[in-house]
């Protein structure tokens, strides 16, 4: 061995370890840019911060007049508004087993709290400071003035109606045995844009908040034309005492259905299903088409949390149940949540939009006893997503949270044209309105 090799061997000797001590230091600050973009960079949660919701509403002392902030002594006077509000999703904010479930994923962050129990009234902690809008980094202090059997009411009357010892209300010539003052925001969609609109955060790319039924709003025809507002369709007209033993006025039922009703999803919706030949033969081929239209919503359809989604399908079946073909399509929102939020597809109807989903099928020769499914369900959310919701994060219990909002079982060796003009239950496109057709 010449004496250049222990010479040689040593340099390489020194490369490898200069090597291995670089590739453990460009590990090092990988994982500590990791650690940053996601401890100091990457949003906690999935909106950003307003200032209107960044805090609970001020704690509210009781107006004179009334026992207390209940919705229960509310319904002292206010019977039939009372029982509405009972059966509402606002009743059931805070102890709906959905939210529960999510609130549990999310580490049960505080800022959930600022629109399930807006009224700091209902939060066990106050927030005093929330430094660079990082809401894991906010400061708590215990709230002397939380009640806990008031935080089980969600959004209650309170929570609208309260400020600053006065009843706040539609009217402006109230008279009551409590403080009473007109504010106009009842009479706007304002008094719902509080919660019903989330800005995104940094490093969110939405096109539109993840719970953006507000800015969704179609103005041109539904406000402009009709003279709608979120209220008309989520809090219908009624004629009636607004307190018991009170003047006949026109207010609304206190019932806010959404998203979570099945009937109000329908009320929003128009389906029509035709075929192509409309008098198909045994052995030609056929294209069925079922055109879903969002005639009846302001926003875009479905809206609100962005697991929802629906699903237009197809399936022929045989005398015996057997299926000889089918198909399914969604409508809904694809987000990507990591590493960094990302709008990817939205394929939602706009309002008075209207989308056409094709199925063909050959017709065999023989079609007795051949009939076509046609159905529209709604879902909440993905089958998967629920049995993680119970499995994972311990949601107990059964719940809906998904519903066929149209269904059609059409014979296929007879005429159709009957069964093709059928639309059930769903309500046609506003009188006037262009239904623009959308992909």
């Amino acid at each position: 061995m010449s004496s250049e090799a222990p010479q040689k061997l040593g340099w390489g000797r020194t490369i490898l370890r200069a090597f291995e001590w670089s590739t453990v230091g460009i590990l090092l600050l990988a994982a500590w840019l990791v650690y940053l973009f996601y401890n100091e960079l990457r949003p906690h949660v999935i909106f950003g911060l307003r200032d209107d919701f960044a805090h609970a509403i001020p704690v509210q002392k009781v107006p004179a007049g009334i026992p207390s902030l209940k919705a229960e002594d509310c319904g002292q006077c206010h019977r039939q508004i009372y029982e509405e509000w009972k059966t509402s999703y606002h009743a059931q904010a805070y102890t709906d087993p959905f939210f529960r479930a999510y609130w549990k994923k999310d580490d049960e962050v505080w800022i959930c709290l600022n629109c399930h129990t807006p009224l700091a009234n209902q939060q066990p902690e106050l927030i005093t400071d929330i430094p660079r809008n990082r809401v894991e980094k906010a400061v708590k202090a215990p709230n002397p003035d939380f009640d806990r059997a008031l935080q089980q009411e969600g959004i209650t009357c309170a929570g609208c109606h309260v400020r600053d010892g006065v009843i706040l209300g539609p009217f402006d010539d109230s008279v009551a045995p409590h403080p009473t003052q007109f504010d106009p925001k009842f009479r706007t969609t304002e008094i719902c844009y509080r919660c019903h609109q989330v800005p995104k955060g940094p490093l969110q790319f939405y096109d539109v908040g993840p719970c953006g039924t507000f800015p969704e709003y179609e103005g041109a025809y539904f406000t402009q034309q009709r003279n709608m507002i979120c209220q008309s369709c989520h809090m219908p007209e009624v004629q009636r005492p607004m307190a018991d033993g009170g003047p006949i006025r026109q207010g609304r039922k206190h019932l806010w259905r959404g998203g979570h009703d099945p009937e109000q999803i329908k009320s929003a919706v128009a389906v029509q299903l035709a075929a192509d030949p409309p008098q198909p033969h045994p052995g030609q081929p056929t294209t069925f088409t079922l055109t879903l239209i969002n005639a009846g919503a302001g926003h875009k359809l479905p809206t609100g949390d962005p697991d929802r989604y629906f699903t237009v399908e197809f399936r022929v079946v045989d005398r015996t149940g057997r299926v000889m073909k089918e198909q399914a399509n969604s409508m809904g929102r694809w987000i990507m949540w990591q590493p960094v939020i990302v709008d990817l597809y939205d394929n939602r109807l706009p309002p008075l939009a209207s989308r056409d989903y094709r199925f063909s099928y050959r017709l065999p020769d023989s079609v007795e006893g051949l009939k076509l499914q046609a159905k529209v369900k709604y879902h909440i959310l993905t089958d998967k997503a629920y049995r993680k919701l119970k499995t994972t994060y311990g949601m107990r219990g059964d719940h809906p949270y998904n519903f066929t909002i149209y269904e059609r079982m059409v014979p296929l060796d007879g005429p159709l044209s009957a069964e093709m003009i059928s639309l059930g239950s769903m309500r046609s496109a506003p009188e006037g309105a262009i239904c623009q057709k959308k992909g």
